[in-house]
């Protein structure tokens, strides 16, 4: 099977820039291809999975990956579905991203090998750009009435694009053209929501020299009403465990929509469709135990096995099968602490009002017991061997340690 006809099997592509074209050169040789990261953050979050699952599946079939951390480009920050400008980061946050990034990408792709993967900074060459000599050799190629139809502008148009946004495109499309100058680099693979400035190199590529590169476009990682899928109680569904612990990224999917499992199972795992398609003849009252498998087989690429491992058992222990409280995330508490606090402490809500209306609505509980009193602080008894159980809902939980 092509490899361009296993990545749509599996829920990955949304578009492809001359698919035949592309397929027929897959099929006759191994090539360079990239994808970028731009290190707006300190880790990569869950909507980054996708791609680089597809890093890993075209790496696997012999071509040669190319992994770019954008932290030239991250200076400026992509518009794309923006509707205000990006905050700008200092050079040493950039750099702290970047070192971060480095670190989680390498897990997905091989260093080794004939095909061995190459990791790049593309502020190796944009941060040595001649501003003049960019401009007549590069910006003369773009046609601003096109870039102003793109998608990736529209919703900056409203409240006023500027110059320095708008430079973004052309940059992302000089880094294929470097590529492709010096590693002979033909496909380029970014989200769906990048297909703008993707495409903005492969006509770069043609109009400087006359070649035909390619373009993949991933689908977004979504529920199963088309939402993106991604936010936690806490905010972004971080793959860094000192952002978000393996236990609470585990618990994430083992709480996804029954309609969203069949698509998780393909496009975040590696287990085969054959085996995804009997995992999905599961009758209705066993789709947890396959939610289980899911989210195990997901924290194990993301986190390793150890820490799946953990994960699975810290979640089973919750709900009585108990075996170890290792992997559940934990916060510091003493004995006479304000339990409201605590809850803030565990990001349950931003303040006393909310912690207060979770209780009002019986949402809060310590060591399975409701909370109703607002004034609670923490006693002896609260602790065995040094730990109390905050729990919010029916499925987020905290150990207090107390110190």
């Amino acid at each position: 099977m092509n490899i361009i006809d296993e990545l749509r099997q599996r829920g990955y592509i949304e578009q492809v820039m001359f698919e035949d074209s592309l397929k027929e050169l897959l099929e006759k040789e191994k090539i360079t291809f990239y994808i970028g990261f731009d290190p707006t953050a300190d880790s990569l979050h869950i909507g980054h999975l996708i791609q680089l699952m597809v890093i890993s599946k075209l790496q696997k079939a012999g071509h040669r990956p190319i992994v770019l951390i954008g932290d030239g480009t991250a200076m400026i920050g992509d518009p794309s579905d923006r509707n205000d400008m990006r905050q700008m980061l200092s050079v040493e946050q950039l750099k702290a991203n970047t070192d971060a990034v480095k670190k989680q990408v390498e897990r997905f792709v091989s260093f080794e090998g004939e095909n061995a993967a190459i990791l790049l900074t593309n502020g190796e060459w944009l941060t040595k750009l001649n501003l003049l000599e960019y401009m007549r050799d590069v910006g003369v190629h773009f046609n601003v009435n096109k870039m102003l139809a793109a998608e990736c502008y529209k919703a900056r148009l409203k409240d006023g694009l500027t110059f320095f946004e708008m430079t973004y495109m052309t940059l992302q499309a000089y880094d294929f053209m470097h590529l492709y100058e010096k590693y002979n680099c033909k496909l380029q693979v970014g989200g769906n929501d990048q297909w703008s400035n993707v495409i903005a190199g492969v006509g770069l590529n043609r109009k400087k020299y006359g070649v035909e590169t390619y373009a993949i476009g991933t689908q977004l990682l979504a529920n199963a009403d088309g939402t993106k899928m991604g936010k936690t109680m806490g905010g972004a569904l971080w793959l860094d465990k000192d952002k978000l612990s393996p236990y609470e990224f585990y618990q994430h999917f083992v709480n996804i929509e029954d309609a969203s499992v069949k698509n998780v199972l393909k496009q975040l795992t590696y287990l085969p469709l054959e085996a995804i398609e009997e995992l999905m003849l599961a009758k209705y009252e066993e789709i947890n135990e396959v939610k289980k498998i899911a989210a195990f087989e997901i924290t194990k690429i993301v986190h390793g096995e150890e820490e799946a491992i953990k994960a699975r058992e810290s979640s089973e222990a919750m709900f009585g099968e108990g075996v170890s409280l290792d992997g559940v995330p934990e916060i510091e508490g003493n004995i006479g602490d304000d339990l409201i606090d605590i809850a803030i402490k565990a990001g349950f809500g931003s303040s006393r009002g909310q912690i207060k209306t979770l209780i009002k609505q019986e949402g809060l509980s310590l060591n399975e017991e409701l909370v109703l009193d607002m004034n609670y602080t923490l006693k002896e008894e609260d602790f065995k061997d040094n730990i109390a159980i905050i729990k919010k809902g029916k499925k987020i939980y905290y150990k207090i340690v107390k110190q």
